[in-house]
């Protein structure tokens, strides 16, 4: 928690140029969070009776400035930040297949699914008539 607490006043980038765009997308993630709980901070105090301009929109707009500054900065801390960098060497590793192979793999997985849930089905109905015919349970 110390950590995190020195690392919100400072203002310089860990390893700045290395793990950029998974720093930024999970930045992004973030922010969308944040960004979201704020409109709905901010329609939660509209909705009261009573709610001045302090509630519908100061404490929304704080609660976005503070979090979105805590979202950069925990993107830069020391031990995030390495784990983010080894997460973009490693995603550039990866063999990615090309449209074809992923196109052909989808239908392969699609059909696989409407296949298995005949089955089900067919196994479903088996069950039924079993039980309804044969044992006479309703």
């Amino acid at each position: 928690m110390g950590a995190l607490v020195q690392e919100l006043f400072r203002f310089d980038l860990y390893k700045r140029s290395q793990g950029k765009i998974a720093r930024q997308v999970t930045f992004a993630a973030l922010a969308v969070i944040i960004v979201m709980a704020a409109w709905c901070l901010s329609d939660y105090y509209k909705g009261r009776v009573g709610s001045t301009w302090w509630s519908v929109a100061f404490v929304p707009a704080v609660v976005l400035v503070a979090g979105l500054w805590i979202s950069f900065r925990a993107v830069q801390l020391p031990s995030f930040a390495d784990f983010l960098i080894s997460v973009e060497a490693e995603m550039n590793k990866v063999s990615w297949p090309t449209w074809t192979e992923l196109i052909r793999s989808s239908i392969v997985v699609i059909l696989m699914i409407f296949i298995l849930a005949a089955i089900l089905f067919f196994y479903d109905l088996a069950w039924k008539f079993l039980l309804e015919r044969v044992l006479h349970l309703k």
